[in-house]
């Protein structure tokens, strides 16, 4: 796994180059069971990550990811930018103390763990945790696996589908009640669509 420089700008931009582009698929999944905004508040915040591509590039590895953080806190709405924010910051703080690859659960779970936290939310609650932790098992089970990244992708996808039935317990889709069942979590979405893009760039790179 190489995250030269060059390569972990390429990455950056794969994922939000994919995360504007599904903002229309994001958009309708929350007019199902939120506010409606949840893909123009990933859009906009991953066009502020990309207009500071130059600045991230040229950083540490850890620092790149703590500006990634700070830019998604300042510049998407609502819970998400708070919760994804939270999730690059804890990343960027585990690396300044941890290697990759051999370390990359243990750094994605310092990740999840923040999300967990700053949501106040655990797996079964219908968020954006339950594709996070499900991708979180995967990394400690599957670590070394010649085929980790594959297998990383099919847990992402899976995880996002069982949001649909699920009763939301969390967040704006909980004021809903029963009738957040059969929607997929956007929030679960998202996440499922940064992962692909990650493994995406990973597999060329």
């Amino acid at each position: 796994m190489s995250l030269e420089p060059e390569t972990f700008k390429s990455l950056v931009r794969a994922a939000a180059d994919q995360v504007i582009a599904s903002a229309p698929e994001l958009t309708a999944l929350d007019q199902a069971i939120g506010d409606g905004d949840h893909g123009a508040n990933m859009k906009r915040g991953f066009e502020a990550v990309l207009g500071k591509l130059e600045v991230i590039g040229a950083q540490p590895l850890d620092e790149a990811l703590k500006t990634i953080g700070r830019t998604l806190v300042m510049t998407v709405g609502g819970a998400s930018g708070p919760l994804y924010g939270s999730f690059f910051m804890a990343v960027g703080d585990a690396l300044s103390k941890k290697r990759l690859p051999e370390d990359l659960a243990e750094v994605f779970g310092r990740g999840v763990g923040a999300v967990s936290a700053r949501g106040r939310s655990q797996p079964g609650e219908k968020t954006m945790l339950d594709v996070l932790f499900p991708v979180l098992e995967t990394l400690k089970s599957e670590a070394g696996h010649p085929n980790l990244i594959e297998r990383v992708r099919v847990t992402a996808t899976e995880a996002a589908a069982r949001t649909a039935p699920m009763l939301a317990t969390k967040g704006r889709a909980s004021f809903l009640g029963r009738r957040s069942v059969g929607h997929v979590d956007p929030g679960a979405r998202s996440s499922c669509v940064l992962l692909h893009a990650v493994c995406d760039s990973l597999e060329v790179g």
